[in-house]
């Protein structure tokens, strides 16, 4: 594979650089609960400051369905960046349009625009032609470091890249050199899949069962395996269509021979009481919230056995205390068979969090910015936002 990466162009003094970043970052009361993802892609914004450019940094926040939402301004997001990096940085409440066009005519080598959330446009979801356009005008070279929505066919990711000249930032380039080392991996090689629906997980599954040594199933996803073989699940969430999926998944091949099941569970009665149980002695009544302590060892054994890890999605509900233990007893384990004994690669938002929560992170050789991205390139999906900066 062929990246046009940033770091291969070195006259970029005094250009306009429109740097689509992915800061969509979990807020509270217009604060800002993580930085993680703006902290990964400074190492892009450090080059070109270095390199004297003029940079016009564009993101999105949340879904605000192509209206302003106030609550959704990125304007928290500039003033974080700001404190991080240490330079001053102008927001624009705006994302294109003649304030803007003013302001950045106006810029000098080295400093650094913010523009307003790009959702707030309805061309952005659309890919809609004129408003790539309008961002296009605004600069002479576009940077994709948004590896995270590089899934996605938007104005910012995919059409704005037949009107500049494209590339990849540092951050996007990482990505894929670490995702591309689980394409080809070293064996044994676990993949460890939780969280809840299965048709963003199914492609994956597919792709890697061929590759894998195990793939081990925990959260809603395995409710859905559970379902397929007829056990009982009682009141626990899974997907209604997840049957046809699994099926597909499974044609031609042995259920058990990989993909490897939960044998006991962590479930709550409809009164609230809280009991670990065998996977075929769950009522009616209860809500799988939870691998149990014997899953914990069955996946600790493959984990320590594996050359190469893959993890995206919980184990179960780890958000509430009594439920934690078996997303938290994964992380660790995974965090503590990579960066030497095994290659261990983590991505997704709730995946990331739960390692956070492990005090584990930094022994993990790479943990990804993307979650549904991440599914989607490893899957073998089509990726918009890399079109003419890969080949």
């Amino acid at each position: 594979m062929k990246i046009n990466s940033i770091s291969t162009i070195k006259n970029l003094a005094g250009k306009r650089v429109l740097l689509r970043v992915d800061f969509n970052v979990p807020l509270k009361d217009k604060k800002i609960k993580d930085d993680y993802k703006i902290v990964a892609g400074l190492e892009t914004l450090k080059l070109l400051l270095t390199q004297k450019a003029k940079i016009i940094i564009i993101t999105h926040l949340g879904d605000p369905g192509g209206k302003i939402d106030l609550n959704l301004s990125v304007a928290p997001l500039a003033a974080r960046l700001q404190k991080v990096i240490g330079e001053k940085i102008k927001f624009i409440p705006e994302t294109v349009g003649k304030k803007v066009e003013v302001a950045i005519n106006k810029m000098q080598p080295g400093e650094i625009i913010f523009l307003e959330n790009l959702r707030f446009n309805k061309g952005e979801l659309a890919d809609e032609i004129v408003f790539a356009k309008q961002l296009a005008g605004l600069a002479d070279i576009y940077i994709n470091d948004a590896f995270a929505v590089s899934h996605r066919a938007q104005a910012s990711v995919s059409a704005v890249k037949n009107y500049l000249p494209a590339c990849a930032g540092i951050l996007v380039e990482k990505e894929l050199q670490a995702l591309n080392k689980v394409l080809k991996p070293k064996k044994p090689f676990v993949v460890v899949m939780g969280g809840a629906k299965i048709n963003t997980k199914a492609p994956l599954i597919a792709k890697l069962y061929s590759s894998a040594s195990q793939i081990l199933v925990g959260g809603g996803l395995a409710n859905n395996f559970f379902k397929f073989k007829k056990l009982e699940i009682g009141r626990s969430l899974y997907d209604s269509d997840s049957l046809t999926v699994i099926k597909k998944i499974l044609k031609g091949k042995s259920q058990d021979k990989k993909i490897i099941l939960p044998v006991d569970v962590i479930v709550k009665s409809a009164t609230g009481k809280i009991f670990v149980k065998k996977i075929n002695e769950v009522n009616k009544n209860e809500s799988i919230l939870d691998i149990g302590p014997k899953t914990i060892m069955l996946y600790a054994g493959y984990i320590k056995k594996a050359q190469t890890i893959i993890w995206n999605g919980p184990m179960g509900k780890f958000e509430e205390e009594h439920f934690k233990n078996g997303t938290l007893a994964v992380a660790r384990l995974i965090a503590a068979r990579s960066t030497g004994k095994a290659y261990g690669l983590v991505g997704g938002g709730e995946t990331v969090e739960a390692l956070k929560a492990s005090s584990m992170m930094e022994y993990v050789d790479w943990v990804s910015t993307a979650g549904g991205a991440m599914l989607s390139y490893l899957g073998g999906e089509k990726m918009p936002g890399l079109k003419k900066i890969i080949s």
